[in-house]
């Protein structure tokens, strides 16, 4: 099939790139137009991969270059966004104009040229704190940041879409990803590049929180799975691990993983606002196992510590100078 990618070159989008490839489809790539002739991680898959991808420079918030972008495809994974919740305290409008505006121009394009499939990415922030858990699809979604706002509102524009115009749409959802290629700015790899700094004491924000923490590579399997599948249309599927851990304790899986004894302080400038911290996020999965046999290799405890080691490898070799360092942090 062709497939167009859009966020192509960040986090989950580069390694769903690289899975749409090896599984022969025709990958177009659209990637935010820089003006450093940089591709994003893409510069940084395996030559042979990169070889079969179109790359297509241009910004979701533009209606042109989207359009042009999605004519001729069959299928279109929209993972564009701006995903920094403390940068969407700075500028929420960003967020809006992105996150929001950037999925009408998706949605519009796919339904004028009559994409016959569009994977819409959500995130577990939607949901604000669990009311319940594990959290379905029928929590109620609660925007607690800008972000998770601009994300809801992405979310109710692609159903009604659907129920509107019968545009194809399938909403995955997942519960934070983790692995290599993340932003340093996220939990994990900011502690992961402190220990491989020697830092000491390590500088984090609030530990207690819970979070359902998912390999990139399963959520990358999951959206490929979506993308080649025919069912679930309309429909909101949740992507998680369905394993619950607090912050906390994933400091101390790393302390073993790296085999650095280290203390702990918290940096102010690293914490939410008070009510707009998420304290507590667990995924029922459940359905996008029914609907599309997915299911995540790196589950429970075990397999968190099996993706952890990964991520802290990836890390580890890393050249130095391709981080940003342990006394900077960036939101």
């Amino acid at each position: 099939m062709k497939v167009l990618v859009t966020g192509s070159e960040g986090f989950i989008g580069s390694h769903l790139v690289e899975r749409l490839v090896a599984a022969d489809h025709t990958v177009t790539a659209l990637v935010q137009y820089n003006s450093f002739n940089s591709l994003g991680w893409l510069d940084t898959i395996p030559a042979s991969t990169r070889e079969k991808i179109k790359v297509v420079l241009g910004d979701v918030r533009d209606s042109g270059s989207v359009r042009s972008a999605v004519e001729g495809q069959h299928r279109v994974a929209h993972l564009a966004a701006l995903i920094a919740i403390p940068y969407s305290y700075v500028a929420p409008r960003s967020y809006l104009e992105t996150n929001a505006l950037g999925t009408l121009n998706v949605l519009d394009a796919c339904r004028d040229f009559g994409v016959e499939r569009l994977i819409h990415t959500s995130t577990s922030e939607v949901y604000g704190t669990a009311q319940y858990v594990p959290i379905d699809e029928k929590h109620p979604l609660v925007g607690q940041s800008p972000y998770s706002a601009s994300k809801i509102a992405a979310d109710q524009l692609a159903h009604s879409y659907w129920t509107s115009f019968g545009v194809p749409i399938v909403t995955l959802r997942p519960f934070n990803a983790y692995g290599p290629r993340q932003s340093e700015r996220a939990f994990i790899p900011s502690v992961i590049v402190q220990l491989l700094g020697g830092a000491s004491p390590i500088s984090l924000g609030a530990l207690e929180p819970t979070r359902d923490l998912t390999y990139v590579g399963d959520t990358a399997d999951g959206f490929l799975k979506a993308i080649e599948s025919d069912l679930g249309l309309g429909e909101v599927f949740n992507m998680g691990s369905g394993f619950e851990i607090s912050m906390g304790e994933v400091v101390e899986i790393l302390r073993i993983i790296s085999g650095r004894a280290f203390e702990v302080v918290q940096d102010k400038e690293r914490l939410r606002p008070d009510a707009s911290e998420v304290e507590r996020l667990w995924s029922d999965s459940s359905r996008m196992g029914d609907e599309f046999g997915w299911w995540p290799e790196h589950a429970g405890k075990e397999g968190l510590r099996q993706g952890l080691e990964k991520t802290y490898s990836w890390f580890k070799a890393l050249p130095a100078s391709s981080t940003h360092g342990v006394s900077k942090y960036v939101i």
